[in-house]
């Protein structure tokens, strides 16, 4: 919106001027009189009139220059910029040096239509000039960077084969900003009908996308615009810019809406620091759920619109931070997207170098916490127009965008195309799970961790939904994780799972019953590790132990025996004893930790208690053991 009403601003300005113009380069009193009623029309903003007097105030005289560059201006604000570049043309051809801005002017709209060579004639004869203003200099040499670039770039197209997604999603209306979940069940995009943009999903059953339904009337509006969205993982929680809504601090703000069985429950405006008086737009949110990306206008950027992040924790979103020279430039950044791996961040840009217009674009996390200089997505994924809304699938395989370039279903459609290998994120795979009574097998909301035990540190943390027990988190393949699952009134979950060998592109699937608290009933201890015939803790059993105490601590009636268990290798007496330490050592930590001794009590029970048969390495595994049991409660 900016940039059109700078356009039209900047040519209207051009036909004042050409309209104040006392001396002419024609005598023709016909050429004359048809030039003087195009500037009229032009004021009347009767631009096809306008058009077809110029032509006759050049039929009259084909060297009226003043009619030609005219001409060019009307083409070049109606978009018809071919017809533009010809008009523009004939005025240098009729006189070089009538105007320089021509040159820069010439430049931009042979860029637009890839004409790269020709545009670096034209900028370059620009440059010829003296005393040209800062900004005009500085626009004229990046535009001729993108000439460098986009003429090696198309000696070298990447591959680009995009599919359109068909009728169930695309219309003869505009559709864009496509997003899907992890396990792309369900695509969230935005359709444009009669100027008002809504929400709209397609669920995936059986390998195909059903017929794409309006979203929410918690969330669409017939009065406002909503788009720009960015949905978790799990498809639990949406993330969208609306428009002058009533409740919003600007013109544009950041909403968050959660799911509600079905439907989406009321949504909430962030709030500072996120949104400000100013212009917040184009949110994506962070695998784990903790940093959201997105686009504003506020101070303190680098110009334009630049990506900023901000971080949620106990007291709330922390204030934003620019995302640095790396990403954000003098020009406008826009439609950022962070991976599932949250270390590779897709955005659109018309700051770096390109192919004209905006340009997708790719940068990486480094060692050093920093993101690293962009690289251009390449030709022809990147054209001469304006390419944006890009998202990538969370194996990393597959992207979604949109284009009204390919001969589609009418105006913007949604495409999938395959990622070129240079361009791809790092792989992550997904796990999902659902978690249900052990007794009754209804779904339950449990509150679900899953630590990387190598780093001891909490990767995913959320609850399942209350209607389907269901949970998904994306994660790296090739590491070892721990599970811990609780809810009130329910024995905790233990278990640990390796993706290591684990091919991305499959789901990882976890059934979770959790058994209530009553006496009997018992929990294996997965995530407490010892080394091979030792008896003391290893450092990555601390997350175990803790959520052992803190269900202890909320259930303070409980009393438990913790009991450890061995395979049938080596000697029946020092397993026995291997146990029995093994139990003891869990016994004094959490005695250690605070919990008193009455509580507890430690037995060993060597190979007497096997959960499977001692048939091989793998049952072997699960026999050696560490459980606590409800004996009070």
């Amino acid at each position: 919106m900016r940039i059109a009403t700078l356009l039209v601003f900047l040519f209207f300005l051009s036909a004042f001027c050409y309209a104040q113009q006392e001396h002419y380069s024609t005598t023709d009193r016909d050429a004359l009189n048809y030039y003087k009623s195009a500037n009229q029309s032009i004021d009347d903003r009767e631009f096809d009139i306008a058009i077809k007097q110029l032509q006759q105030a050049i039929k009259a005289d084909q060297n009226f220059v003043e009619a030609h560059l005219l001409l060019a201006e009307v083409y070049r604000q109606q978009r018809q910029n071919k017809l533009a570049i010809e008009q523009f043309l004939a005025v240098t051809g009729i006189n070089p040096d009538f105007s320089r801005a021509i040159y820069l002017k010439l430049g931009a709209l042979e860029i637009s239509e890839a004409q790269y060579a020709q545009a670096q004639m034209s900028l370059n004869k620009y440059l010829t000039y003296p005393n040209i203003a800062d900004q005009d200099l500085r626009n004229a040499k990046k535009m001729l960077k993108d000439c460098e670039f986009s003429i090696e770039a198309i000696k070298h197209p990447v591959p680009f084969k995009p599919i359109n997604m068909g009728p169930e999603i695309n219309t003869p209306n505009d559709e864009y900003l496509p997003v899907a979940t992890a396990d792309e069940s369900m695509l969230i995009f935005t359709r444009k009908i009669n100027n008002n943009e809504d929400f709209y999903k397609s669920m995936q059953v059986d390998g195909k996308w059903q017929t794409a339904t309006y979203l929410s009337n918690q969330i669409n509006t017939p009065n406002y615009n909503e788009g720009a969205q960015s949905i978790s993982q799990d498809g639990k929680l949406l993330f969208f810019t609306g428009c002058d809504r009533p409740d919003g601090l600007g013109r544009c703000d950041i909403y968050i809406a959660q799911k509600e069985g079905d439907d989406w429950g009321k949504p909430h405006d962030l709030s500072p620091p996120i949104n400000t008086p100013g212009w917040e737009s184009q949110p994506s949110i962070s695998a784990d759920g903790r940093t959201l990306y997105f686009v504003s206008n506020r101070s303190g950027g680098y110009g334009g619109y630049d990506i900023w992040k901000s971080t949620i924790s106990a007291k709330g979103w922390s204030q934003p931070e620019n995302l640095g020279p790396n990403i954000n430039t003098a020009y406008d950044e826009q439609s950022p997207f962070i991976h599932a791996d949250d270390s590779t961040l897709y955005f659109c840009s018309d700051g770096w170098p390109g192919l004209g217009g905006k340009d997708l674009f790719v940068s990486h996390l480094g060692k050093d916490g920093k993101w690293q200089k962009p690289i251009n997505m390449g030709y022809p994924i990147n054209s001469s127009g304006d390419e944006n809304g890009l998202t990538v699938t969370a194996n990393g395989r597959y992207a979604y965008f949109a284009s009204n370039n390919l001969n589609g279903y009418g105006g913007f459609d949604i495409y999938k195309f395959e990622l070129p290998a240079n361009v791809r994120p790092h792989m992550v795979t997904y796990v999902k799970g659902i978690v249900t009574d052990a007794k009754n097998k209804r779904p339950l909301d449990a509150s679900v961790e899953i630590i990387d035990l190598e780093k001891n540190e909490i990767v995913y943390e959320d609850d399942s939904s209350p209607e389907h027990g269901d949970f998904l988190a994306t994660l790296p393949p090739g590491k070892n994780y721990g599970l811990n699952i609780s809810k009130n009134g329910y024995l905790f979950y233990s278990a640990n799972f390796s993706l290591i060998g684990h091919e991305a592109k499959d789901p990882y699937n976890l059934t979770i019953n959790l058994s209530p608290i009553e006496i009997g009933n018992s929990v294996v201890l997965n995530n407490i590790f010892f080394d091979t015939n030792k008896f003391d803790i290893k450092p990555d059993s601390k997350a175990e132990l803790q959520k052992l105490i803190e269900f202890l601590n909320q259930n303070p009636n409980v009393r438990i025996e913790i009991s450890g268990h061995t395979d049938d290798v080596g000697n029946d007496q020092l397993n026995q004893v291997l146990s029995e330490n093994r139990a003891k050592a869990v016994y004094q930590y959490l005695i250690s930790s605070g919990i008193k001794s009455q509580r507890l009590v430690y037995k060993g029970y060597g190979k007497t208690q096997p959960l499977v048969p001692n048939t091989n390495d793998e049952n072997r595994s699960k026999n050696r053991r560490t459980e606590f049991k409800i004996i009070a409660k």
